[in-house]
C-alpha cells in the first residue's frame, strides 16, 4: 500500500474512534446527570383538546403502578406518591436490574398540580406510553401502559 493511502486510513480510523468516544461520553453523561424537573409543556397552538379521560389524581384515591411484564414480577404494585423512578439501579423505586435494555435511571413518574406525569430520563432505548415514544413529559391516566425495556407497567387504582 502507498503511504498516502495509509495516512488516509489512519485519519479515518481516528475519526471513527473519536465519534465512538463522544457517544460513550454522551451516554455516560445522560446516565449520571438526570435532567432537572421540567416545566409542564403547553399544548401546541391551535391544538384541539383530547377527549376527557379520568386523570390519575389523589381525589379518586391513591394511584398505583402495577407490573404486567416480566412474568416473574407480574402483579407487583407500587404506590404513586410525589415521585417514582424506574431503572436498573437498586436506588430506583422500581428496580429491574435483570433487564439490560433498561438504563440505570430510565424514567420517572412525578406528581404536579395533582396530576401524574411520565418523563424519560435520557434513556438509551426510550420510554413508551401506550406504544408511543415519550420525548417530553406526558400526562398519565388510569389504564395507561408504560414500557421501559422489556417491562410493561400499568397505571391503576
Amino acid at each position: 500500500m502507498s503511504e498516502g493511502l495509509l495516512t488516509i486510513l489512519k485519519f479515518c480510523f481516528l475519526a471513527v474512534l473519536w465519534l465512538f468516544f463522544v457517544r460513550v461520553v454522551r451516554v455516560a453523561w445522560a446516565e449520571v446527570h438526570a435532567p432537572a424537573t421540567p416545566a409542564v409543556p403547553p399544548g401546541p397552538p391551535g391544538a384541539v383538546a383530547a377527549p376527557a379521560r379520568a386523570a390519575a389524581t389523589p381525589a379518586s384515591g391513591p394511584a398505583r403502578l402495577t407490573i404486567l411484564q416480566p412474568a416473574e414480577r407480574q402483579g407487583r404494585s407500587y404506590e404513586l406518591g410525589q415521585e417514582l423512578t424506574m431503572g436498573r439501579d437498586t436506588g430506583c423505586h422500581v428496580s429491574l436490574p435483570e433487564d439490560s435494555t433498561i438504563s440505570q435511571r430510565h424514567a420517572r413518574i412525578y406528581r404536579r398540580d395533582g396530576r401524574l406525569w411520565l418523563e424519560d430520563l435520557g434513556s438509551t432505548n426510550g420510554t413508551y406510553l401506550n406504544s408511543n415514544s415519550v420525548s417530553s413529559p406526558a400526562l398519565l391516566h388510569k389504564g395507561d401502559r408504560i414500557q421501559v425495556g422489556r417491562a410493561v407497567l400499568e397505571v391503576n387504582r
